[in-house]
């Protein structure tokens, strides 16, 4: 691609782009994407994998790389497109709260589903977070911290736009504690003012409706992780499980309202697996590992919600959350030799 500098002003140019155009078709949208991308890579990576034995075709002949540098890099990376997205939402819930969905109840600042076309300002800020997140990707690789440098830095991107666009870094709860859901539950609404229009919103507001109670939390991670758990088992991907939850978030986008959200769980179920390999040959340890890590994904998920998303007016990713926190012990424990190895990191 050329020499250091050429390649860091490429890539820094390409976030700009990749950050504008997640904010022009909106931030889930643009993650769908990602998970389609990471399925073709992946998919590649497991065909070049069985193919380099055959007569004539060589070992590297499909290996273009698209996980790494289109469906986790400055294209549709989650912390460049998904994050210009939020970043974009975020900012059109000051500026221009009308534009919210009809029947909208949240803050106009959650709105992740929608696509804000070609309006230059909102594109803008699309563009300086997908930098910005890309800029924050590569110094967390830089300075190796022990976790996930994309989820990372969804997440301080998310925080960083609340910051910029005068929202509460985490909000005042309506109930009783950051934990309680009941408003939620009662439908208690409160006045909402940014923006100068006079309307209301749900007090409390869950990431997802139909996805916070503790019971079906639980079990969705049960399933999820040992599903990605086994998909890992098979193919020896760590990111298939993941890019096929991702891929499922097409129904949701297209208003499937109760699809569940999955991709934390399936990819730490498979890093459980990974985990558990290392450890034991029972496949049926490594599937149940697989379960028990996707379970505390989804329960991690579910909390930081609670704190981080529930009681302010922008979306900050609780699957993001859930990765980096879970990612974190997998690499300090791998550092401490606690854990056979750090997995994917």
């Amino acid at each position: 691609m050329g020499n250091g500098v050429e390649t860091m002003l490429v890539l820094a140019i390409t976030a700009l782009a990749g950050g504008a155009f997640g904010a022009a078709i909106g931030a889930l949208p643009a993650f769908v994407f990602t998970g389609f991308v990471v399925f073709l890579g992946e998919g590649l990576e497991i065909l070049e994998s069985s193919v380099g034995s055959l007569a004539g075709i060589e070992a590297t002949a499909l290996d273009v790389g698209l996980t790494g540098s289109i469906g986790f890099g400055v294209v549709f990376g989650p912390h460049v497109a998904f994050a210009g997205g939020v970043a974009a939402s975020a900012y059109m819930g000051k500026q221009y709260p009308e534009q919210e969905p009809n029947g909208w109840d949240y803050h106009p600042g959650k709105v992740i589903t929608e696509a804000y076309g070609t309006q230059p300002d909102i594109l803008a800020v699309g563009a300086a977070f997908g930098l910005l997140g890309h800029v924050i990707e590569r110094l967390a690789v830089a300075s190796s911290i022990p976790t996930d440098p994309i989820a990372l830095s969804v997440v301080a991107t998310a925080l960083l736009a609340r910051l910029a666009f005068g929202y509460p870094l985490i909000g005042t709860p309506a109930g009783d504690s950051w934990f309680d859901m009941r408003p939620f539950q009662n439908g208690d609404r409160q006045p909402l003012t940014d923006g100068g229009t006079e309307r209301t919103r749900l007090a409390t507001e869950p990431w997802l409706a139909h996805q916070y109670r503790w019971s079906g939390v639980t079990t969705i991670g049960i399933i999820g992780g040992l599903l990605g758990g086994y998909i890992w088992m098979e193919t020896g991907s760590i990111f298939l499980g993941y890019a096929l939850s991702t891929m499922s978030l097409t129904f949701l986008t297209l208003g499937v309202a109760k699809i569940p959200v999955t991709h934390h769980i399936t990819l730490l179920g498979s890093v459980g697996a990974v985990l558990a390999a290392e450890l034991t040959g029972s496949v049926v340890l490594i599937l149940l590992v697989g379960g028990l890590f996707g379970t505390i994904s989804g329960l991690i998920g579910e909390i930081t919600q609670r704190v981080l998303y529930a009681h302010s007016g922008t979306h900050v990713d609780p699957p993001a959350m859930a990765i980096t926190v879970c990612m974190v012990v997998v690499g300090v424990g791998a550092l401490l030799g606690v854990i056979p190895t750090a997995a994917y990191l």
